[in-house]
């Protein structure tokens, strides 16, 4: 019984196993959509109740969706503790929690079944391959992101530096500083705070020059690792289909 279960729910090997994959992405996508107009206000009293029961049955379907992959795991406490345990368990945790608060509180909790979408990951091959990839370069994404941050700092406070004596208010510190820093470098550039000192402009220029590199640097590093995850992907299906002959 565990192995047929097994082949329905892990693999899409089977008409069964391809037809449950489609059948909770649609489920998790419907949630999501059913999220999304629960914020609309002043709805009808027949779309609440109608929104109520749908967010009742998804609850269902994914609690029970959980208890299976949890019977059928080789080890329950690494199934529990692994990355989509958590994910799974997250989805449907909200609405249990929520019973036990006050609607303020359900509200807040509610909040937390975006997780949902993030199942999506475990249904589709192409998400997986960004997940993939994300792994392959972490390592380069970690260093990224440390040396981001000491580029965020620096830039801060080099323009209080160059600015707090002619915009006081503006640049008042260097942690008021930091979102002119943070909308320059990503070269969002909201135009709320600029320099008007020459070499608040000069420093301002250099800055957006290394926010260009700054956006083009992980944008490189993830397409080779799609190519390089893509390639092993390919690589395995030949090896699998060698198997099977």
């Amino acid at each position: 019984m565990k192995e047929k279960i097994d082949k329905i729910v892990e693999t899409r090997e089977s008409k069964s196993g391809l037809y449950f994959d489609y059948f909770i992405q649609v489920l998790i996508l419907l949630s999501i959509a059913s999220f999304t107009v629960e914020t609309i206000p002043d709805l009808e009293p027949q779309t609440v109740y109608f929104l109520e029961r749908f967010e009742l049955v998804c609850i269902v379907i994914f609690s029970l969706e959980y208890l299976i992959r949890l019977y059928i795991a080789k080890s329950k406490m690494r199934f529990v503790f692994s990355f989509y345990g958590i994910i799974d368990l997250l989805a449907i945790l909200p609405f249990y929690l929520a019973l036990g608060f006050d609607l303020r509180s359900a509200r807040v909790l509610r909040f937390l079944r975006l997780f949902r979408i993030i199942k999506l990951i475990r249904y589709n091959k192409a998400i997986r391959r960004f997940q993939n990839a994300f792994i392959m370069i972490k390592q380069e994404l970690i260093m990224f992101s440390v040396v981001s941050l000491i580029l965020f700092y620096l830039s801060a406070v080099g323009i209080y530096y160059f600015e707090n004596s002619v915009q006081p208010e503006a640049f008042s510190s260097i942690f008021s500083s930091l979102w002119w820093s943070v909308v320059t470098l990503t070269t969002v550039g909201y135009g709320d705070i600029i320099p008007i000192t020459i070499g608040g402009r000069i420093f301002t220029f250099i800055i957006l020059m290394i926010g260009l590199g700054i956006i083009a640097i992980p944008s490189g590093m993830i397409s080779s690792a799609l190519t390089e995850a893509r390639a092993m992907e390919k690589e395995e299906m030949k090896l699998k289909t060698g198997k099977d002959a």
